[in-house]
């Protein structure tokens, strides 16, 4: 029979077993507290990234659709992390409504709705909208709440200084019903209904009327559009009324130099699935 020293006498078994099983069990529990949790936030911020590259690709769908009278358009995808959902130009509340006029009696358009297609993704708490021709983001915020909003892609308005000419497009998204998709999607989208609007020549200032859907408010987002990329002094100048972000209707006064032709056009996106 084995004797002990003095110094072994103390050692046991069941203690040093304990022992490192504890320190594994510890490790585990921080793994799950802390890596976990980064590990689901970085695959959210992913699926978000790859959600945004997706709206942008289907906004070229659209373009193709409008500006190059393609009649015609199949996107394939991966929806992840969220949904994806068609709201038409009948929703309610409307997505967006816009109105146009000489800033008097005069109006070139009366209640644009614009509907949308949009991703609200569940694990990044954020909301990715193709809506009249834009790709926009926000984050999803209680009712009530400041809404901030950036744009991800521009439409396409614009002046051209050399024939004083500002073209206005507006595009309508449209379908049978509220669609929605998760998983792969297949999104078919056809050109419906165009509409044309020249004014010639048009001598006072415009009044661009932006009403945002309280519960998707991305004000800011057009603000910033409007303010930064509509301004082209010295031909052309624009205000703003109201204050964006808190789902208030925002009008914006855009005043000309000189005589100008106004061109807008109206187009009618029918998304046929998804």
């Amino acid at each position: 029979m084995r004797k002990y020293s003095l110094s072994e006498r103390g050692v046991s078994e069941a203690i040093g077993f304990i022992l490192i099983f504890s320190m594994v069990i510890a490790g585990i529990g921080l793994v799950t507290l802390y890596g976990y949790p980064m590990l689901m936030q970085q695959q959210s911020s992913a699926n978000e990234q790859i959600m945004e590259k997706n709206m942008i690709v289907l906004q070229n769908d659209v373009k193709s659709l409008a500006y190059k009278t393609v009649p015609y358009q199949e996107t394939s995808l991966k929806v992840e992390g969220g949904s994806l959902t068609v709201y038409n130009t009948t929703s309610i509340p409307a997505v967006l409504k816009i109105d146009i006029t000489n800033c008097g009696a005069t109006q070139y358009v009366s209640a644009f709705q614009s509907g949308d297609l949009r991703y609200s993704s569940e694990s990044a708490g954020t909301d990715i909208s193709l809506q009249n021709g834009a790709v926009v983001m926000r984050p999803q915020v209680s009712p009530g709440s400041v809404n901030g909003s950036v744009m991800l892609a521009e439409p396409r308005w614009f002046y051209d200084n050399q024939t004083n000419t500002m073209v206005i497009n507006l595009i309508g998204v449209n379908n049978t019903g509220i669609m929605s998709r998760t998983g792969i999607s297949t999104v078919d989208t056809a050109l419906g209904e165009i509409n044309y609007t020249y004014v010639s020549p048009v001598n006072g200032p415009l009044c661009v009327v932006y009403t945002p859907d309280p519960g998707q408010d991305y004000s800011v987002a057009w603000d910033n559009y409007f303010m930064e990329n509509l301004n082209n002094p010295p031909d052309i100048s624009v205000s703003r009324s109201g204050t964006p972000g808190n789902g208030a209707q925002l009008t914006y006064t855009v005043s000309i130099s000189q005589p100008m032709t106004l061109v807008i056009k109206r187009y009618d996106v029918v998304i046929k699935s998804l």
